[in-house]
Parts: structure tokens; C-alpha cells; sequence
């Protein structure tokens, strides 16, 4: 069976990268630095020594940046922290930002 005269269309499907949303964490005078640092460790994969610096600009500044993340694994990230910190009877609070 020919198929002659039959028209070939090409679709041409750009892909576009999520938009990535920072996880910012906020200071409190009540959650210990080394559930901080776990936190950074063990949700953030942050080596030891990076997560302690972190921790202590946070302290020294109210709030830093802790990682970048489309919206669903961002918002996963902040509720398993919050979480663990609700469980452990910390205010700890994680927030996010557009980037």
C-alpha cells in the first residue's frame, strides 16, 4: 500500500526546566543548633561542616537559603523538617520563596 502524497508533520516540543523555589531557614531562640544541623545532614544531604556553617549564619542572621528545589520536592523537604521538629517539640519553621 503507497502512500503517496501523504504529508509528514513535524512536532517540534520544547521542554522547559520547573521553576526552582528556595527553602529558606528562620531563626528561633528555642530549637537546639544540633537539630539544626541533623536537619541540614539528613533532609538537605549537606556535609557536616557546610550544615554547621549554615546553622550559624542562620542564627547570626535571622534566615539563609538552604537549598533550591522545584515546588513539590521543596515543599516535601520543609514538611518532613517541620515535622521532625514538631515530633521533638521544636518551633523550627522552614518557608520558600520563588526564585
Amino acid at each position: 500500500m503507497a502512500t503517496k502524497g501523504a504529508i509528514k508533520e513535524w512536532t517540534d516540543t520544547k521542554l522547559k526546566e520547573p521553576k526552582l523555589y528556595q527553602v529558606i531557614m528562620l531563626n528561633d531562640d528555642f530549637t537546639s543548633m544540633e537539630f539544626v544541623v541533623e536537619i541540614l545532614i539528613d533532609i538537605f544531604h549537606k556535609d557536616p561542616a557546610t550544615a554547621e556553617t549554615l546553622m550559624l549564619y542562620v542564627h547570626k542572621n535571622g534566615r539563609a537559603v538552604v537549598g533550591k528545589y522545584p515546588y513539590d520536592i521543596a515543599l516535601t523537604k520543609i514538611e518532613q523538617a517541620t515535622d521532625r521538629a514538631r515530633a521533638q517539640g521544636y518551633p523550627f519553621r522552614l518557608t520558600m520563596e520563588e526564585e
